[in-house]
């Protein structure tokens, strides 16, 4: 009797481990699917990184904004309309919370200066401002930079009541001109934030400006990147989002 019980749990085992076998081969296909009905879906934004080890005080100085791109069509059609090297000059008092940039530009056959004030935030690189007159806040963030050279500029705006959301991406130089070694680089990281890069667009060249001189803006070719189509400049009153 014994050994006929015996018998039958022999019989039972090869089956109880085939089952087994079974349900970890289940367990698998099911994590398999898992995973790709995850990577099927759309991404989940994850916050921008910035710079790394990132430091403020080489951030600040003159620097020229050479290109642009921007979800925001407003902001484009102004940008096209005036399609001037922007240029900057970034100022910030050491152990204060904010840093002020300072924007001179050829517009409407004159100098024009304005000046923003960005706060710091707890993420060095990541800065602050709101645009109160389209009640936009905008988050900036320092993505690539080697300080003397380029420094490549994500802008995340929001504006308010609406919710309606716009990704600019601002390529900055401390000369009027970059390697296309650069662009290319540009050209990346545009694309990794959402952006094609088709649409972005060089600003010309007209020469520096100082407010209150009489100066003649010069005529040069921009940078070559693409064929920049010129549409009809908007009204000035069209919003737009953005320090310029």
């Amino acid at each position: 009797m014994n050994l006929q019980n015996s018998n039958k749990i022999n019989q039972l085992e090869p089956g109880t481990e085939a089952e087994r076998m079974q349900r970890a081969v289940c367990l698998v296909s099911l994590l398999v699917l898992s995973l790709a009905w995850i990577l099927q879906a759309d991404p989940v934004l994850s916050e921008p990184l910035t710079q790394e080890n990132f430091i403020i005080g080489r951030f600040m100085g003159k620097w020229y904004e050479l290109a642009v791109v921007s979800t925001c069509p407003h902001y484009m059609q102004r940008k096209r309309g005036n399609p001037s090297i922007v240029a900057l000059e970034l100022q910030h008092v050491a152990f204060e919370s904010n840093f002020t940039m300072t924007s001179t530009i050829f517009r409407n056959n004159s100098c024009q200066q304005t000046s923003t004030d960005y706060g710091l935030t707890k993420i060095p690189g990541r800065f602050f401002h709101h645009v109160a007159r389209f009640g936009a806040d905008v988050d900036s963030f320092v993505v690539h930079s080697n300080y003397d050279e380029y420094a490549m500029v994500l802008l995340l705006s929001t504006e308010k009541p609406s919710g309606i959301k716009s990704t600019t991406v601002k390529l900055y130089s401390r000369t009027m001109s970059v390697r296309s070694a650069v662009l290319e680089e540009f050209k990346t990281v545009v694309r990794q934030h959402g952006v094609t890069d088709d649409a972005v667009f060089m600003n010309h060249n007209k020469g520096e400006c100082v407010p209150g001189q009489m100066t003649t803006p010069v005529t040069a070719e921009p940078q070559r990147w693409e064929k920049n189509t010129v549409p009809p400049v908007i009204p000035a009153q069209e919003k737009y989002t953005g320090n310029v």
